[in-house]
């Protein structure tokens, strides 16, 4: 019996997680990730769960065909949260790498979310 290939692209397979930092780009990350899960590219995943070291949901996120961390700055906390629980993302994206400077200003920029979005995709298609 041949095993069915599936696309990851749009797929439960698929999940991200986001930071949710009190900034205007972990702002940004985080509707990002909501917008791919609502799209359906991704599954949205709960990285505070694996942070608490939630047995279930650890074990979750390792069964995952590919993890998206979408961080939004260089301290990186949605990757280093998945990498404690040794957990490697496949995909990393930060928001301030897109040219987005971080402000304590927490409201959200339709457009710099839209760029964070389409970067995903970018790399999910590489």
């Amino acid at each position: 019996m041949q095993e069915k290939k599936k696309c990851l692209c749009g797929s439960s397979d698929v999940r991200v997680v986001a930071c949710s930092g009190a900034s205007n780009v972990g702002q940004i990350a985080n509707q990002a990730a909501l917008e791919l899960a609502k799209s359906k590219v991704a599954g949205f995943f709960c990285l505070a769960g694996v942070g608490g070291h939630i047995k279930g949901m650890v074990k979750s996120a390792k069964e995952a065909g590919l993890m998206v961390a979408i961080d939004g700055c260089p301290v990186q906390c949605a990757a280093k949260t998945l990498q404690h629980a040794e957990i490697e993302p496949a995909i990393q994206v930060i928001v301030t790498e897109l040219g987005i400077e971080k402000s304590h200003d927490i409201t959200l920029d339709e457009k710099a979310c839209s760029k964070v979005v389409e970067k995903v995709k970018e790399e999910l298609a590489a």
